[in-house]
């Protein structure tokens, strides 16, 4: 099976273990981002693909083929890291050609690979400049020439945009969205940034502890997260989490502090199932809303009461600092342009949007 593949690898430091053990797929020709807190172990599993970490245990095949214990170079990858690790010496045409260079390739090929590197990435006109000449969103884009020009079956991102400003990693998505397009190689991509996998990626992958939390799309991991681990991680701003109480009558409420919440449609019934009414809830910001904007029709829109301490004005919404009951939430209000700070008060939650789980496992419901 072409692709990458990790069949149930660990990694173990001595007596500590980092990675109990994992098996991924990721196929040919897709953008696969693995994200997850510092810590995690997505920048340790990325370095035992490329060879830089041994395997405690378990195998990896890269296009069909066992790369377990290959040496860097036999792996057929091309890596780009968070630091630009360009020679000061050389110009841009230099860095990007020298492992090419080094491995003696034809000087009217490397010259052409450079060529369409630099056209590629937009850098033909600074092919002569030196790194100190060149900014930060320059600096990187020819790291990732470095790596293109190897044409490698599969290219290993790690962390490549942290060191940027916010406005150059927007830009910097993009480019890196669209290069992958022309290249249809193999990409597996590094972050903490969980705004870079929304954005970037076919598939993702979530981590914590060493552990996978769930693989897939990233429309499946906002609106399916397996857990409350998932549902936090995903999501800007996060989702809200509250305590409560599954209770039962003419409609099925989930009661905590502040707050009766009506449950709707399938999730009643799984709510029914579940064999605690011990429950948390999870609110996302974004679904928060003012008194009388019903939004879609078939939402049905339950009062809350949010205390309000902060109101952060962003333009097209307003970020809520505030409370129910005694609990910090956040809620996103979609606004105006010309609308005064919110303040304490009623509110509306599109209750088709609740998410429950269960308060031991922190399993969804």
């Amino acid at each position: 099976m072409a692709g990458v593949q990790l069949i149930r690898v660990t990694k173990s430091y001595g007596t500590v273990t980092v990675i109990p053990e994992i098996t991924l797929d990721f196929d040919e020709g897709e953008f696969a981002v693995i994200v997850g807190p510092s810590g995690c172990g997505k920048s340790t599993t990325l370095r035992m693909i490329a060879g830089l970490e041994e395997v405690s245990g378990g195998s990896i095949r890269i296009a069909g083929k066992d790369v377990t214990w290959a040496m860097p170079k036999e792996r057929d990858i091309a890596m780009v890291f968070q630091s630009y690790a360009l020679y000061p010496h050389m110009n841009v045409a230099g860095n990007m050609s020298f492992a090419l260079r080094l491995a003696g390739r034809p000087r009217a090929e490397i010259e052409e690979r450079v060529r369409r590197a630099a056209a590629m990435l937009e850098l033909t006109d600074y092919l002569e400049r030196k790194p100190k000449d060149l900014s930060g969103g320059q600096r990187q884009r020819v790291a990732m020439g470095r790596a293109i020009v190897r044409d490698a079956y599969c290219f290993l991102f790690d962390e490549p945009l942290s060191n940027l400003d916010a406005k150059l990693r927007s830009s910097m998505r993009t480019e890196l969205a669209l290069l992958h397009k022309r290249l249809g190689r193999t990409m597996i991509y590094v972050t903490h940034d969980q705004i870079e996998a929304m954005t970037m990626a076919d598939r993702i992958v979530i981590m914590e502890k060493g552990v996978v939390q769930q693989v897939g799309s990233p429309r499946e991991v906002y609106n399916k997260p397996k857990n409350r681990f998932v549902a936090g991680f995903i999501g800007s701003p996060s989702m809200n989490f509250l305590d409560g109480e599954l209770q039962d009558g003419d409609q099925l409420h989930v009661v905590g502090d502040g707050f009766s919440l009506p449950i709707q449609g399938d999730l009643a019934g799984r709510a029914r199932a579940h064999g605690s009414r011990q429950v948390t809830v999870g609110l996302r910001p974004e679904h928060f809303s003012t008194p009388g904007r019903s939004g879609n029709e078939e939402s049905i829109f339950a009062p809350v009461t949010l205390d309000v301490a902060v109101a952060e004005y962003i333009g097209s919404s307003q970020f809520l600092a505030a409370k129910i009951g005694g609990a910090p939430v956040t809620a996103a209000i979609e606004v105006g342009p010309e609308s005064e700070p919110l303040a304490s008060g009623k509110y509306a939650f599109d209750t088709s949007r609740i998410y429950l789980f269960d308060r031991g496992t922190g399993l969804t419901l």
